[in-house]
């Protein structure tokens, strides 16, 4: 499986090209690609429209900002893409369904199955628990940019579909009690974190507690190296972590 990787100067680059350099999914690089000019053995550029090299897929550690000249890139050169950036807007998450019309797309608030396994316990316990509060708790370190985390939109939206309502409160900033059905995110930025997620579900009687912890970014590398590998062999369409789970 031969890769085209963005972003590969940054923390997340830097690891997913360690781990491709291990042999992780019998990846290799074809090319790098960052806007500062990468040092390694395989080509580089500073620019994806440079780049000339065949690959089997195009996987994305730059920045949501990036995702326009990503999609025409990949869609170029008819190749599957797995964009492993959050921080999206609107208009950018439609740019991305939209692309999954015309090739494979791999789009992912969070590239670890146990993430994956956290929002299903989480949807089923909401669902068990139609009436509980539900408040989401999210840390990472002191340099990430986007708040709250596209990890905790994406356990949000979990559990809002399985219960089929709930408004988003992104933290609280006015006094007044607490609207029946909403959920709570509310964020930590803290020393260098790589990521927590807890969710407290809580009946009034009784409170569910879960959590994970990711303790390496070479997790969610892996995870991006995952999915490229499934993503090779879908036909188009738009797919996250939860079609590798089960």
């Amino acid at each position: 499986m031969k890769i085209i990787l963005c972003g590969a100067n940054g923390r997340m680059g830097k690891v997913c090209q360690e781990i491709i350099e291990s042999g992780f999914c019998g990846a290799e690089l074809a090319a790098v690609v960052d806007i500062t000019l990468p040092t390694t053995d395989c080509p580089s550029y500073t620019s994806l429209s440079d780049v000339k090299e065949e690959a089997d897929i195009l996987i994305d550690f730059s920045h949501h900002s990036s995702t326009d000249s990503i999609l025409a890139f990949a869609k170029a050169r008819r190749m599957p893409v797995v964009i492993a950036t959050t921080g999206q807007t609107e208009e950018e998450k439609a740019k991305i369904r939209a692309a999954a019309a015309e090739i494979p797309v791999f789009f992912s608030g969070n590239m670890s199955i146990g993430i994956a396994l956290l929002i299903s316990l989480a949807k089923k316990a909401a669902s068990v628990f139609p009436d509980a509060d539900v408040e989401i708790v999210e840390t990472h370190h002191n340099r990430k940019l986007d708040v709250p985390s596209g990890t905790a939109l994406m356990i949000a939206e979990g559990i809002r579909e399985a219960r089929g309502t709930g408004e988003l409160c992104i933290g609280r900033h006015e006094n007044g009690k607490r609207p029946e059905g909403e959920i709570g995110i509310h964020s930590l930025r803290l020393g260098n974190v790589v990521g927590e997620h807890e969710i407290r579900i809580n009946t009034g009687t009784q409170t569910i507690t879960l959590k994970h912890e990711a303790h390496s970014r070479a997790l969610f590398a892996e995870g991006a190296l995952t999915a490229a590998a499934f993503l090779i062999e879908q036909e188009n369409g738009l797919f996250n972590v939860n079609d590798l789970f089960g």
